[in-house]
């Protein structure tokens, strides 16, 4: 028998696949008719999207880059959930009955309901936080450069107070990108604007040099007592700047990173190079952010168009 043929019979075409789950689906599990259609819904469209390529040749990549592809369609994070679920019980089901040899979608982080974000920050309510610390005071300068920070990276709050001064080494050679160690050591690169390059080069040079004469202390924000800034300590210092710039918003560490990915996402950047600046292992929690940026579009439309509502 010719290989092309001894290949064919070993791996299932994608239309013969789905008739077999299909069958599986009515006889086994009894599913409802609605639910068997909206099954064979779900898993038609991937097999479009799959176009030639074989089933076997699906891997982790793959499926990550078909969420992203759901999620760039314009589908609500709920759909996405669910067509994540057709299609991970499609490639269980063709691995038990040994019509693949592994499954793909296991190493698919298990998706959550859609949590609701606090309200995120306005780029104006942005802009005005930022100006609020003085610059011409010490800790002035330290809280805009940490603020700065915040907002041009999206960094954890935690990964905010844990940079060591070595993470700018880059910046003040100049190389815009700060390198971050994120949950579970995993490193990561983020690009910095000069503004923000600026802001933290001036932090360094007549600041924090005042704070750590010694250089005795690794971290790179410190209190004003030289030791390294903690949690509690920026929260109350975020705060104290919103009420001074009269914002109503609620104001957190974590809405900034919230408004960091929203405004990226509502100016049409790539959700992969999203994903990657906020150190998200799985393509389907940075998803959340098209959500809410087309729930901000829609808030607009309605408010100052004649026919919006």
């Amino acid at each position: 028998m010719p290989q092309a043929e001894a290949d064919a019979g070993r791996h299932a075409s994608f239309d013969h696949a789905l008739e077999a789950f299909d069958a599986s689906l009515r006889v086994e599990r009894m599913v409802a008719r609605n639910t068997l259609l909206a099954y064979r819904a779900d898993l038609l469209r991937f097999g479009a999207w799959l176009a030639d390529r074989p089933l076997e040749s699906v891997a982790h990549a793959t499926m990550s880059d078909y969420v992203l592809h759901l999620t760039d369609a314009g589908l609500d994070p709920r759909s996405v959930a669910r067509h994540r679920t057709s299609v991970r019980q499609f490639f269980k089901f063709l691995v038990r009955e040994d019509l693949l040899a592994s499954d793909p979608t296991r190493l698919l982080a298990p998706q959550r309901p859609a949590r609701r974000l606090p309200d995120v920050l306005s780029q104006r309510e942005v802009q005005v936080l930022l100006q609020t610390p003085d610059p011409d005071t010490p800790l002035g300068l330290r809280d805009r450069a940490m603020l700065e920070l915040l907002y041009a990276t999206g960094l954890r709050v935690s990964e905010l107070v844990n940079l060591p001064l070595t993470a700018l080494h880059g910046v003040v050679a100049g190389t815009p990108y700060l390198r971050v160690r994120g949950k579970g050591g995993k490193e990561r690169l983020i690009p910095l604007g000069n503004v923000t390059a600026e802001r933290l080069d001036r932090y360094v040079r007549e600041v924090r040099c005042t704070l750590d004469p010694g250089l005795g202390q690794k971290a790179l924000f410190l209190s004003q007592q030289g030791a390294a800034m903690t949690r509690q300590n920026f929260w109350l210092r975020i705060s104290g700047h919103a009420r001074t710039a009269a914002i109503r918003t609620p104001v957190t560490p974590h809405g900034l990173r919230h408004a960091f990915a929203t405004h990226l996402v509502e100016n049409d950047a790539d959700l992969r190079a999203v994903q990657a600046m906020l150190g998200h292992a799985d393509i389907a929690t940075t998803q959340i952010y098209t959500h809410v940026a087309r729930s901000r579009l829609q808030a607009v439309h309605e408010k100052f168009h004649p026919r919006g509502r």
